[in-house]
């Protein structure tokens, strides 16, 4: 596999796993116990961090990358492995 699609892989990985990431660890001024601005909404994050977030996503998708290249290398997984459509019947029957 080329260097240009381990790091597209690599990307897109990253990207799903910053967004899938982003409700864990954010609290509300509601939770955190304090006051709200007026005209902030409820739902508004006090403690966002994204370097966090970041360090996370990249964490995971350095480690999600490196199980999609292992199957890719070792074939754990094929597609013949996930096709659990029936057999369409033969052409002779």
């Amino acid at each position: 596999m080329q260097i240009t699609s381990i790091a597209a892989i690599y990307f897109l990985f990253w990207v799903i796993s910053a967004f899938l990431m982003l409700p864990f660890g954010v609290r509300t001024a509601e939770e955190a116990g304090e006051a709200t601005v007026p005209g902030q909404a409820e739902s508004a994050p006090v403690n966002f961090r994204p370097k966090k977030l970041m360090l996370r996503a990249t964490v995971f998708a350095a480690l999600a990358t490196g199980l999609f290249l292992a199957n890719y290398e070792y074939r754990w997984i094929t597609v013949a492995d996930i096709d659990i459509l029936p057999k369409p019947p033969s052409a002779a029957d």
